[in-house]
């Protein structure tokens, strides 16, 4: 009898700075050059994605400040890197669409996760602006009086 194999969870690591620090004008995912170290250490949880960013570099795209750090087994006769830079797989239109906005002023490139997708490890990038001091701290407001709204909504049904 064939024993069915067990689902890893979809989701791998997510940035939720930069759903702070940015406003998310169009989403894209993108396909991960990775080394077999690296997909080991994904799969027990050791990355860290909060300081990434995408570059576009001579048509072809990267992943900078992505640390995933090797496990303690790793092979003897591999040399990690947990700052390597990663490349990121996109069609040619997409980058060149991506390319021009980002030249336009305050368009960044900012990674939002890392997901499995058939066995493939799959980066979701987004087109982002960056926000100002000013509405980071309505995000802030707004989520305080949410909380405040439930916590009296709680304690009125008691």
């Amino acid at each position: 009898m064939a024993t069915k194999k067990t689902e890893t969870p979809s989701r791998i690591a997510d940035n939720k700075k930069a759903a702070f620090n940015y406003f998310f004008e169009e989403r894209y995912e993108a396909g991960v050059v990775l080394h077999g170290w690296e997909v080991k250490a994904l799969r027990e949880g050791k990355v860290q994605l909060t300081d990434g960013y995408v570059l576009i570099k001579e048509g072809e795209m990267f992943l900078l400040g992505c640390q995933i750090n090797p496990l303690k087994t790793a092979s003897t006769h591999v040399n990690p890197d947990a700052a390597r830079i990663k490349k990121l797989l996109l069609k040619k239109n997409d980058i060149e669409r991506l390319t021009t906005k980002v030249e336009q002023k305050g368009y960044t490139l900012v990674p939002i996760n890392l997901h499995w997708k058939n066995g493939f490890v799959k980066c979701d990038i987004a087109l982002a602006k960056g926000k100002a001091e000013h509405d980071k701290r309505d995000v802030i407001k707004d989520r305080e009086g949410k909380r405040e709204v439930e916590r009296a909504l709680k304690s009125r049904s008691r």
